[in-house]
């Protein structure tokens, strides 16, 4: 019996020693919602905010084409515009003499300015000599 006696002891002695402590609280909802939204808010200003200035960039820049701009598509070709149509949303582009495609405005990757060539360095270089 005696050894009956000692496990119940044993058993019941450390629950003696905690009883007096406070108990452990949960934290509150809002508090687990702070990481979350730490999170969101450095998502948003190195993520989401710069994507939609260079949207809308890009898309000032579509709406800006004319005619005889010389433009880089999304698949590297390189013409010059010949007709827009604002209704469609296409270019009509010019790649080589007679040949000319027809692209959607949106796949403009870059206007390159026709008043300035391409390669600056090589015709300074031959003016100088």
């Amino acid at each position: 019996m005696t050894d009956e006696v000692k496990t119940t002891a044993a058993t019941t002695t450390p629950l003696a020693d905690n009883a007096g402590a406070a108990p452990v609280q949960e934290p509150g909802a809002a508090a687990s919602l702070v990481p979350f939204l730490i999170i969101f808010v450095v998502f948003y200003f190195l993520i989401l905010r710069p994507q939609q200035r260079k949207m809308k960039e890009h898309q000032a820049m579509v709406a800006a084409v004319r005619r005889g701009d010389k433009v880089v598509t999304s698949g590297g070709i390189l013409g010059k515009v010949t007709k827009v149509n604002t209704e469609t949303g296409t270019v009509d582009v010019e790649i080589a003499d007679g040949v000319e495609v027809e692209v959607v405005a949106a796949t403009i990757t870059n206007v390159v300015n026709a008043a300035k060539p391409i390669n600056d360095n090589a015709k300074e270089k031959g003016k100088k000599k």
